[in-house]
């Protein structure tokens, strides 16, 4: 692994135990300007995860509890009318300032506050009263949301949750990191031993760099037959956008640049497949997506078998 993300992975490692795949998949995610959906049950650590990321990466945080009467205003910021100066004058919100936000169970908020997300995670800007404020960059969503206990939530539209790049759970620890887990908060909270390796402009080269790891055509070209079988599966009934295309080639690049080469191959497609694209797949008959696109991955020829 890369140097600097290998330090970040063993910061994030004191607080989180036992899911080191599961961070290096975020750190790639970070690495490719991505943003990131945590969807699992109450309690397995999602926040704690988050929190540990900002700390280790360096990064300006701010956190927002989503609940049913969080306002839009809330995320972008408003124009409050000022009596000196004769003007309205904009009071930043949550999204501004910070590098990374943590949307804690961001199905518990209105659809109309989950919709003032889109511009900042699209364009990285927030519009208020027809004015533009650019945001921080890099500039990362981190949203959580709970498996069980949906009474009362608004599930995010698929449009939405096409704009994160990857979906991940955590799951439950095994046995050896749930007793370290233990061991580990007798005397203190993990979170304050973890300490900052990068800083915003080394995220901002590092994505530089990810950016110029070489995807070949070979790799354009399988990454288009997957898409195209995602469409075609007898299972879906909504398969792959193009922008989930683009997001599958760029956590690929990711991957490459974690595993230190400059240039992708199919293995790498493979290896973040399921996370970049299972929140996207609509399946027929409830049929589970992750279990579809290993079926793609079987039936659409790796390029790396071909003999050159």
């Amino acid at each position: 692994m890369h140097r600097d993300m290998e330090a970040v992975c063993l910061e994030i490692c004191k607080t989180i135990r036992g899911k080191r795949e599961i961070i290096e998949k975020l750190l790639m995610a970070l690495l490719a300007d991505g943003h990131i959906l945590l969807d699992d049950v109450p309690g397995v650590g999602k926040t704690t995860l988050a929190v540990s990321l900002c700390r280790a990466a360096g990064l300006a945080f701010q956190r927002v509890q989503c609940t049913p009467d969080l306002l839009p205003s809330d995320l972008t910021g408003f124009s409050m009318y000022d009596r000196n100066s004769g003007d309205f004058i904009y009071r930043p919100g949550v999204l501004s300032g910070a590098n990374l936000v943590l949307c804690d169970e961001i199905n518990r908020a209105s659809s109309r506050t989950q919709s003032a997300l889109l511009e900042a995670m699209e364009e990285r800007q927030v519009t208020v009263d027809g004015t533009t404020y650019p945001l921080k960059q890099p500039f990362t969503v981190i949203a959580t949301q709970n498996s069980v206990g949906m009474a009362g939530t608004q599930p995010l539209p698929y449009a939405q949750l096409d704009r994160f790049l990857v979906c991940l759970s955590l799951g439950y620890p095994d046995y050896a990191a749930q007793m370290d887990m233990l061991r580990d908060r007798q005397q203190v909270n993990p979170l304050d031993l973890v300490s900052p390796r990068l800083d915003e402009g080394k995220i901002l080269r590092l994505q530089q760099d990810v950016r110029s790891v070489h995807s070949g055509d070979r790799i354009l070209d399988y990454i288009t037959r997957l898409t195209l079988a995602s469409r075609e599966h007898p299972q879906v009934e909504v398969g792959i956008s193009p922008r989930g295309a683009l997001y599958l080639e760029r956590m690929a690049r990711a991957h490459a640049f974690m595993e230190g080469r400059d240039y992708t191959t199919g293995g790498d497609v493979q290896a973040v497949l399921e996370d970049t694209w299972a929140h996207r797949l609509v399946t027929k008959s409830g049929a589970a997506s992750r279990e579809v696109l290993r079926d793609l991955i079987k039936r659409v020829e790796n390029p790396d078998r071909r003999k050159l």
